[in-house]
């Protein structure tokens, strides 16, 4: 049965995002930059790992808790009264081309301190192992948007440097199945199907690049938690990055096909766009962590029978 005090300390963790949840709704977009979708799904995670643990809380940690949670409330309600506007304003002195990204990675940078403060205060260094999933999942949120906020589009090469290879492995596809026309020019598509053309310039978050870093940070945290030997762990983050980087294509073939046989409006087209990656990528994450998880578990009762 699980004990009351490891709830409490579940609940009290959780609080903030259901209380914006509640109170924001319209915030909750899918969509990786453009809302708190994210939230969700750190919190998902944050309960996977905690729920069914064996571990006493006790009531002076669950006390110094509440604070936390009552100030990351106090910012969400403050962003209504002045705070996001005043965010806004500070882009400018950072030199900051996307607002959207820059703001919203404000609300990931304080639930990512919160969440990690509340594990840090429950487990101490241990919560790296006991509960990582859903703290690296924020900070790596932010850092993403941070990236995109301060160096929007292609102008970090690094991460732009894949994506004209996905692109020409995109147009490949479409060809080979007679989709359509399409042609590759670095990280423009030029499509033409059923209802018009369009040209697409994919930058690496639309590519979702971002995707494989988030990947690669919960994966580690992930693995170090397992006691399974290294090779293991080595492979098992090694497929997880082939069904990562499959799961992109998938993306950047969907939103071909939206434009060769849905729609070439740019308004319905961006609508697709903004909630195309996260809807593909984040369950595509959940399913392969759990698959992962139930082949160790089937593993490990094997070697003790």
């Amino acid at each position: 049965m699980q004990n009351k005090t490891l709830v409490a300390a579940i609940l009290i963790i959780i609080g903030p995002a259901i209380f914006a949840l509640v109170a924001y709704p319209d915030t909750f977009s899918l969509s990786w930059n453009q809302g708190r979708g994210g939230f969700l799904f750190a919190m998902a995670f944050i309960v996977a790992e905690l729920i069914g643990l064996r571990l006493q809380i006790s009531k002076t940690k669950l006390l110094a808790l509440i604070p936390l949670a009552a100030l990351v409330i106090a910012y969400l309600v403050s962003l209504d009264f002045g705070l996001r506007d005043y965010i806004t304003d500070s882009a400018k002195h950072y030199n900051v081309n996307l607002i959207y990204s820059w703001t919203w990675m404000w609300d990931f940078i304080v639930m990512g301190i919160f969440v990690v403060a509340s594990v840090s205060i429950l487990f101490g260094k241990r919560w790296v192992r006991i509960a990582p999933a859903g703290p690296i999942f924020l900070c790596g949120s932010a850092i993403i948007l941070s990236l995109d906020a301060f160096f929007p589009y292609d102008t970090l090469g690094p991460l732009q440097y894949v994506v004209p290879y996905l692109v020409k492995a995109n147009v490949s596809i479409i060809e080979f199945f007679d989709l359509g026309t399409a042609i590759a020019r670095d990280n423009l598509m030029f499509l033409r199907g059923e209802h018009g053309s369009m040209a697409l310039q994919v930058f690496w978050p639309s590519a979702g690049v971002h995707s494989v870093i988030i990947y690669s940070l919960v994966m580690m945290a992930f693995l170090l938690k397992m006691n399974i030997p290294r090779k293991r762990k080595l492979i098992y983050f090694g497929i997880g990055i082939l069904g990562t980087i499959g799961v992109n294509m998938i993306r950047i073939f969907s939103l071909s096909i939206f434009v060769l046989k849905v729609s070439a409006n740019p308004v319905k087209f961006e609508e697709f766009h903004g909630i195309a990656g996260e809807i593909m990528f984040l369950p595509w994450l959940f399913a392969y962590l759990f698959l992962v998880t139930a082949v160790e578990t089937k593993r490990l009762k094997k070697q003790t029978a």
